[in-house]
């Protein structure tokens, strides 16, 4: 793999792990900014409206500019955002840092994709799709649980200022990312946007959305899980994380060298999830479990992406924003109903059951899809 996909990779560890960060900063935000812990709370769904709106919307301000510059601008916007959301003392105004957070990350991740499957052989772009995704699944291993221990340590200020500095060497290394000038006679916008009109790459994209809709709807509400399902301590809540962490980086590092039938894997994803939510009150199981169903989530994830990237080929610069969207768009609707499920007195037990019902969806589309084919 090329070097440049590494530097790609760190500089999206950053981002994940500030697109994650504040599940453990939240209540201290709150005191120190003297607002409720729901206000503060929706920094995280800013930060999810920003992630599905910035991705096609930065893609397309992007498309004309060589990868490099456009890399290099929102990766710069990234970092002066969390620099502004490190010194703020305000809520409004931390809102708007993690929008604009939001969107360039969103912006960044969509050229990178593009970037990336660009830098190697066709018969290695799930591979190199699966290396750019590997940030994500680290920051979920480390990056996450540091800034939480950060956070503990130095104030919830501190972690704004790591994520900044995360960026930085990703940044002075972008100057090895090939410059790749647009092709004066590439398709326009609306020829791109038309990519869309394609049944196969719609039903893809909703399939990217219900797979990740599943995988967030439960790991967002693991807490209540482990300590209301399985009735463990709630000192096992990191350990559960750090097992989530591992199996996701062992998913997109499957996904990068073994391709499965969607439909198949989609069946396997269902019956893992229902085996979760019928067995989670057995500790040992859900332990075991747990890391499975990571893996698998985003072994199917990565596979879908690539699977886009693949079929867009009347859109290839928008195409890394339809996958961004679609995904981030799963992220926001599955820990939403997931909370839905839990507001209306359903149990602890909720989040496992809407995430069994998003991946029966999923299945029903990858079965619908297979037979269109």
């Amino acid at each position: 793999m090329p070097y440049a996909l590494y530097l790609l990779a760190l500089a999206v560890f950053a981002q994940g792990t500030s697109e994650f960060m504040l599940s453990g900063l939240i209540p201290a935000i709150a005191t120190d900014l003297h607002v409720s812990v729901a206000a503060a709370g929706s920094l995280t769904s800013v930060f999810a409206v920003g992630m599905i709106a910035g991705a096609p919307l930065m893609a397309a301000l992007g498309r004309r500019w060589p990868r490099r510059r456009a890399l290099l601008v929102f990766l710069v916007a990234f970092l002066l955002a969390h620099v502004a959301g490190a010194v703020t003392t305000t809520l409004p105004v931390l809102l708007a840092t993690r929008l604009a957070a939001a969107v360039a990350n969103a912006g960044f991740l969509a050229v990178a994709l593009s970037a990336a499957t660009a830098m190697v052989r066709p018969d290695r772009r799930a591979r190199a799709t699966a290396v750019l995704l590997g940030g994500v699944t680290l920051a979920c291993i480390v990056g996450v649980p540091a800034g939480a221990l950060l956070g503990q340590y130095l104030g919830w200020r501190s972690v704004f200022w790591a994520v900044a500095a995360l960026s930085v060497p990703a940044l002075v290394g972008l100057r090895s990312v090939p410059t790749a000038a647009p092709d004066p006679a590439a398709a326009g916008v609306r020829t791109e946007l038309r990519a869309l009109r394609d049944p196969r790459l719609a039903r893809t994209l909703a399939l990217a959305a219900l797979v990740n809709g599943a995988t967030f709807g439960t790991y967002t509400y693991l807490a209540p899980v482990v300590t209301g399902v399985a009735g463990l301590a709630p000192g096992w809540v990191p350990a559960v994380l750090a097992l989530f962490g591992l199996g996701s980086f062992a998913g997109v590092t499957i996904a990068g060298r073994v391709t499965a039938p969607l439909a198949p894997a989609c069946a396997v994803l269902l019956g893992g999830w229902l085996l979760l939510a019928l067995t989670a009150g057995a500790p040992a199981a859900l332990l075991a479990l747990v890391p499975v169903q990571a893996t698998l989530s985003f072994a199917a994830g990565a596979t879908l992406i690539a699977r886009v990237l693949r079929a867009a080929t009347t859109a290839p610069t928008m195409a890394g924003g339809y996958a961004t969207a679609a995904l981030n768009l799963g992220a926001a609707a599955g820990p939403w109903l997931g909370g839905a499920a839990l507001a209306v007195g359903l149990g602890p037990h909720a989040p496992l059951w809407t995430s069994t019902a998003l991946a029966a969806l999923a299945l029903a589309l990858a079965v619908r899809r297979r037979a269109d084919a």
